[in-house]
């Protein structure tokens, strides 16, 4: 059974989610109101966040010395928050990616449209670092593998 999250399924849930905004933003772009400069900073500071707690979890299972150990339902917490913001920073990055693409073009000529691309890129990055933090702390939650196995066969094969 595959534990990790596949990139395709996070690459198709952005792109279904820029084009869903997309569509939105070219038939209501006119009634929104301006976009915060910091509205995509949210999931910045939760992507550095979640880089911090990979830090912290992957040097406890890594067993450092004076590292305590992962209790399994903290590690089981930390894969469900990994898989969620993963899967939720390709959903907003996609969003933002949609509305960048339908305020790209307009800014020389819509005002407002200058200062949304701003805002959209502040998204796009934040989104991204949300993906890739919760990529990163999936994969510090791997065990290593079993130090005692002299062959490394044995691993291959399931043994140890």
């Amino acid at each position: 059974m595959r534990t990790r999250t596949s990139p395709s399924l996070l690459v198709v849930a952005a792109v279904a989610a820029g084009l869903a905004v997309n569509v939105l933003v070219q038939a209501a772009y006119g009634e929104l109101p301006p976009l915060p400069l910091l509205a995509g900073l949210t999931p910045l500071v939760l992507g550095v966040a979640e880089l911090v707690l990979a830090a912290v979890l992957r040097a406890r299972i890594r067993r450092r010395p004076g590292a305590r150990p992962v209790d399994a339902l903290a590690a089981a917490r930390a894969v469900a928050l990994a898989k969620a913001s993963s899967l939720a920073g390709a959903l907003v990055g996609g969003a933002w990616l949609g509305l960048l693409a339908y305020v790209l073009p307009l800014r020389d000529r819509v005002d407002a449209a200058g200062a949304d691309t701003a805002s959209a890129v502040v998204g796009v990055v934040g989104s991204a670092v949300l993906v890739g933090a919760g990529l990163w702390l999936e994969h510090s939650l791997r065990t290593p593998d079993d130090p005692r196995s002299d062959d490394p066969r044995d691993s291959a094969r399931g043994r140890s």
